[in-house]
């Protein structure tokens, strides 16, 4: 409608422009209606350009009304003025009018629809919809400016998470857990005062922000107040819920912490009361923070050294007792660490089975070995290599194929390899154990058993795995000296082994007493730092020439 008006406006201001030019011609017989017509052309062209050009140039309408109001003055001066020009200029002034009185009815009706559609969009970006809380960005917004006027006092920030809310929604369907939702923002807002912000973050995650406190323990008793709030049943439609929640606490002094960091803390003490059992307060804690954040920065070293090979293998030789010479080697990783120089595996070995890489460390380490047991093998026929299997490989599928084909690739004698596993990890799963092993020696491999005496209860099934080989446990061999009593526990653990027809190998030997009374019980082989540490591959390579050139000097 206005534009319909905005349009009358400017034809009507061009035929006042123009009645000049269009009344003569009817006043003239000669002329006729011919040149009346054409005038009124004219207008209508130039009315439907000026239309045109409002739509890039709005004030272009105006001009056709300026033009008249100028005219009509001149012509009014001039003394001019006919009953025609004020018709035209009344009817121009008329339809102004109209559409002053339609644009302030229309902006009245566009203001009322902006103001309402600004209060839902503030409402929408500050409120969560489901539970009519605060969102994410309000308590940002509140946090900020409670920070800021916080003064000398205290500002607590307390996040809440539902435990096993996902189980609920699996269970009762996504209807009983939006009810539960709910009903804890309700709660929530019972137990804080009335300066207090209470918001979802999303999910089932809310938090709570706790402004000038005097008293740093008053977060910790509102976040038990509600936890023991919300423990309380909970009744949705014909179902009795309950909604256990786990609450960190994070806590700013003044104004000296941002509010990013104070979530962030409060998370992490989250983390901790989750992982504390659940249904628990946890407050930040800064040195376990420092715990956890220094065992993120291990994980990202160790899945870094694994793409960039920083492992190496060293190999600690396995001594024949009668002449202390080297008959094999037990493969060892060890991780040049970049910044934490050489680490033995008792330092990342727990981390990396956490991690689900240990398969693949340990394939690699096989691998290694066997590539340089087999440049050995060429100076001493009959040289062995033990290399250790992991829990996880063991329960591996593919771990027989892997290991014939590390055996094809390089070219290792099967019947020189030893794998080796703990006690512990073989007698976890008895008859699952006895199968992988079996599988493996018809590759016809070799299995040997570690720390071997340390699982006395389980000695009784020991026949029913096919392992070749037991290595003493070091507990074991450096108790012998101590009492007559251990050293008839390491005589029985031998005669254990050789009832069983297994070969042992002791470990840990530190010293000549040791070594002197394991050959006193028949033990024919040992390893320890007696004999030598585990090594690098070129220094072990050495060490084989220096005893390969004692031998044939003593020939």
């Amino acid at each position: 409608m206005r534009r319909g008006v905005d349009i009358a406006m400017i034809f009507a201001s061009l035929m006042a422009l123009a009645w000049p030019m269009l009344i003569e011609p009817l006043e003239r017989q000669d002329a006729g209606l011919w040149a009346w017509s054409l005038g009124i052309a004219v207008v209508v062209a130039i009315g439907a350009a000026v239309a045109k050009a409002t739509e890039r140039w709005p004030l272009a309408q105006y001009a056709p009304v300026s033009a008249a109001v100028v005219m009509a003055g001149v012509r009014t001066q001039l003394g001019d003025t006919g009953p025609e020009l004020i018709w035209l200029i009344l009817i121009v002034t008329g339809i102004i009018l109209v559409r002053q009185f339609l644009g302030s009815h229309t902006n009245e009706g566009l203001m009322r629809d902006l103001t309402r559609q600004r209060a839902i969009l503030a409402r929408q970006a500050f409120r969560d919809p489901l539970t009519g809380l605060g969102n994410r960005a309000m308590f940002m917004d509140h946090a900020k400016d409670a920070l800021d006027d916080a003064d000398e006092t205290s500002t607590a920030v307390i996040l809440f998470d539902l435990d096993g809310f996902k189980g609920i929604n699996d269970t009762y369907g996504h209807a009983a857990g939006d009810e539960l939702l709910k009903i804890t923002a309700e709660r929530l807002n019972a137990n804080v005062r009335a300066n207090d912000t209470v918001s979802r973050l999303g999910g089932d995650e809310f938090v709570v922000l706790l402004p000038r406190l005097a008293d740093d323990q008053t977060a910790d008793t509102v976040a038990t107040r509600i936890l023991r709030d919300l423990q309380q049943p909970v009744a949705v439609d014909d179902l009795v819920l309950t909604a256990r929640a786990s609450a960190g606490i994070s806590i700013a002094r003044g104004a000296e912490r941002d509010v990013d960091s104070l979530l962030r803390e409060a998370d992490e003490a989250l983390y901790h009361a989750k992982d504390d059992g659940k249904g628990v307060v946890r407050r930040f804690d800064p040195a376990r923070f420092a715990e956890v954040a220094q065992r993120r920065r291990d994980e990202s070293d160790l899945r870094r050294a694994l793409a960039e090979c920083q492992f190496e293998v060293h190999y600690q030789p396995i001594v024949d007792l009668d002449g202390e010479h080297t008959v094999g080697v037990e493969a060892l990783v060890r991780w040049r660490h970049p910044i934490r120089g050489l680490l033995a595996p008792g330092d990342f070995i727990d981390l990396t089975e956490s991690l689900g890489l240990m398969h693949n460390l340990g394939l690699w380490v096989l691998r290694e070995a066997c590539v340089q047991a087999v440049q050995w093998q060429r100076e001493h026929p009959g040289f062995k290599l033990n290399v250790n299997l992991s829990a996880t490989q063991l329960a591996s599928p593919e771990l027989t194929d892997e290991i014939r084909t590390v055996l094809t690739d390089t070219g290792m004698p099967a019947d020189l390899l030893v794998l080796e596993l703990t006690e512990s990890a073989a007698l976890t799963d008895l008859t699952e154990s006895a199968r992988v092993l079996d599988s493996l020696k018809s590759l016809g491999v070799r299995i040997a058993l570690d720390d071997f005496g340390t699982g006395f209860s389980s000695l009784s099934h020991l026949g029913a795995l096919p392992v070749d080989v037991v290595k003493i446990d070091k507990s074991f061999v450096q108790a012998m000296q101590e009492s007559t009593a251990n050293g008839s526990v390491a005589e029985a653990v031998l005669h254990i082994a050789r009832t069983f027809n297994l070969s042992p190998v002791a470990e840990g030997v530190e010293d000549e007493a040791q070594a002197a009374m394991l050959r006193e019980l028949a033990c024919t082989q040992a390893q320890g730092y007696h004999f030598a540490k585990p090594m690098p591959a070129a220094e072990l390579t050495g060490l084989l020439s220096r005893q390969t050139t004692i031998v044939l000097q003593r020939r």
